[in-house]
């Protein structure tokens, strides 16, 4: 039922610099995989098959990851790296990949809105931020769960973790009933709240399920923060009308936007990987 999965890939990825100067944050590798190709691998598992990409100005390499490159499959054919490009060369085969470009960082809510045009204002679909980054040993992604859920309740749905309330002022935090085990009816959402301003420590992390009116809804939201559209301002909307669940998901997420959360999933997928006990 969620057929598409719009990747926000236009920021400059501050904090990483010097790296993200002339590479996008979403090719930054963990392991021998860039970021935005996880987020793709899980979409695809979670059923989405066409993957709309909204990108900026130097974010070209996005593009030539998700397509052929002949020269050097030609070097690499009939030698023993010729299995490294296997899982592109799935994706590549099973996905369709649209782009646009965000040509003003205007926020998340601004670039969902950009996505518009590779979506369509028909069906439900499902966003993903490539750098967080999420691992579930039982080998159920959290955008799986997701869609799960939203066959179930058909409305939006966004994933949500527990986080030190110190650190709610880095997030969109909810509030609202739980209506079955990890799952809450959203009453009310606030965009990066002071301690004493947060109703909760339930912060949104970068998965999403939307339904199509969001566009609408974006379209008349007011800038909030640092002049920014915010989708947790325009999922308030939603949710006072009860069409929003926020989903506490089975698994990991790794906030590789920072250098210490980078640093600790390398660790954990090298380990999980190539020291498999």
């Amino acid at each position: 039922m969620i057929k598409k999965c719009l990747f926000p890939a236009a920021g400059y990825g501050t904090r990483f610099l010097p790296a993200t100067k002339a590479m996008p944050k979403e090719m930054l590798p963990i392991l021998n995989k860039p970021l935005i190709q996880y987020g793709v691998e899980e979409a695809l598992k979670a059923g989405c098959c066409t993957m709309a990409i909204v990108t900026g100005r130097g974010k070209r390499s996005i593009e030539d990851h998700f397509d052929i490159s002949y020269e050097l499959e030609h070097q690499i054919k009939g030698t023993d790296k010729e299995n490294y490009l296997d899982e592109i060369r799935t994706l590549i085969q099973a996905c369709t990949f649209s782009y646009t470009r965000q040509n003003e960082m205007k926020g998340l809510g601004h670039a969902i809105l950009t996505g518009e045009t590779l979506i369509g204002q028909e069906d439900p679909f499902a966003v993903v931020l490539a750098d967080d980054l999420c691992a579930n040993p039982n080998g159920k992604g959290v955008l799986s769960q997701m869609v799960r859920l939203y066959e179930k309740y058909h409305c939006s749905i966004v994933a949500i973790e527990e986080i030190e309330p110190k650190n709610v002022d880095k997030y969109g935090i909810i509030e609202g009933e739980e209506i079955e085990k990890g799952v809450y009816k959203v009453s009310n959402m606030i965009e990066k709240p002071s301690t004493q301003e947060a109703p909760s420590n339930l912060a949104v992390i970068g998965r999403y399920i939307l339904t199509p009116d969001i566009f609408n809804i974006l379209r008349v939201t007011k800038p909030g923060k640092k002049g920014e559209i915010q989708i947790t301002d325009a999922l308030l909307q939603q949710a006072k009308a009860g069409k929003v669940l926020a989903y506490k998901f089975e698994g990991k997420r790794y906030d590789c936007g920072s250098i210490d959360g980078f640093v600790q999933a390398t660790n954990d997928f090298y380990h999980t990987l190539y020291h498999k006990v």
